[in-house]
């Protein structure tokens, strides 16, 4: 007789093709509501299941996985971060934790181009002009200037896969390459983008116009760019956030941008555990920040591929397997680049 199939709860409504998909393979419960879901609501949801699939919304922390039914034995994020839930407690609870990197990578570098053009070209700035005023004086040599990418130094913190496929595109539009990471590049990666590797990021912020966060959350990158950091960029220069918002320590950055020492910042990801900050909203009115609403991997390609991953891993998982996907807890496999 076939085994029965595994029972899993998705926290979040997923595209209509994935959770089609699921249902053919599963047994599959969905939240309906499509709202994040409390910690009871998540113990009670998966009474008598396998595994839960879960995302960034949903706080897997400690005490929550503590509470879990001994039938689950898999979470499955859906989604590339993990910091909402505790690896450390669910290995320690016998549970095996699985993401969907690699597929968000061209979609997050797009977000990223599109970012650090918006800002110097003040884009958003122009379209607000005519949709909220309603009136245009028409052109004039000094309306609306901004700044040109060509020729501007570029510091990517971070040269992954995303952090590579940032510095491409970058030298297309004829920026000038330079990363820290903890390892050095190949040359294979380094020659065609003419990047300079800085192993010293301190020295790396002092020599660019544009800073880029491309990089995990973890201990060692909390707060990367620090309040120090931020003081020693070049005067007018920016960031650029499309990774964590535990990579900036926020209130500092704004500071900057508000004393002037900085021209501003593009940010796709913000702390907003307690409402977006009122003062990075009056830096975004006055047109020194532009915001957007964690859209990095928000294409239909990109959220389907991940929903494929998410399946992988599962069926995987529930053969026998290891599943291709598995995160591990920092000292299960030494301490996380912080680049």
């Amino acid at each position: 007789m076939a085994s029965p199939k595994p029972n899993i709860l998705v926290t979040r409504r997923l595209p209509e093709t994935i959770e089609a998909r699921m249902a053919t393979l599963f047994e599959t419960h969905v939240n309906e509501g499509d709202v994040t879901l409390t910690g009871d609501d998540i113990v009670e949801g998966l009474d008598g299941k396998d595994v839960l699939v879960c995302s960034i919304t949903d706080r897997i922390d400690a005490e929550l996985i503590a509470r879990l039914p001994k039938s689950v034995r898999l979470i499955a994020q859906f989604g590339n971060g993990v910091d909402n839930i505790d690896i450390e407690a669910a290995w320690a609870a016998g549970l095996t934790v699985t993401n969907t990197p690699s597929v968000l990578t061209e979609d997050t570098a797009d977000m990223a181009m599109m970012l650090m053009l918006a800002l110097p070209r003040r884009l958003v700035e122009g379209t607000q002009m005519l949709v909220r005023d309603g009136v245009w004086a028409g052109w004039s040599p000094t309306s609306m200037l901004g700044h040109r990418l060509r020729g501007k130094a570029l510091g990517i913190v971070g040269m992954g896969r995303i952090g590579t496929a940032v510095a491409q595109r970058a030298k297309a539009f004829g920026l000038n390459i330079h990363y820290f990471s903890r390892n050095r590049r190949p040359p294979g990666v380094e020659d065609p983008l003419e990047a300079t590797y800085w192993h010293d990021l301190d020295a790396m912020i002092e020599a660019v116009d544009i800073i880029s966060l491309h990089t995990p959350h973890t201990r060692e990158t909390f707060h990367i760019l620090s309040a120090d950091r931020l003081k020693r960029m070049r005067p007018g220069s920016f960031v650029v956030n499309v990774s964590r918002p535990e990579l900036v320590d926020e209130a500092a950055m704004l500071h900057e941008i508000e004393c002037g020492h900085l021209s501003g910042a593009a940010l796709d990801v913000f702390e907003n555990r307690n409402g977006i900050d009122a003062r990075l909203l009056a830096l975004a009115e006055a047109n020194k920040v532009v915001l957007t609403a964690h859209m990095a991997s928000a294409t239909l390609e990109a959220r389907i591929e991940m929903g494929e991953t998410v399946i992988v891993n599962i069926r995987a998982f529930m053969d026998g397997h290891q599943p291709p996907h598995r995160v591990l807890p920092e000292s299960r496999h030494g301490r996380p680049s912080p680049a």
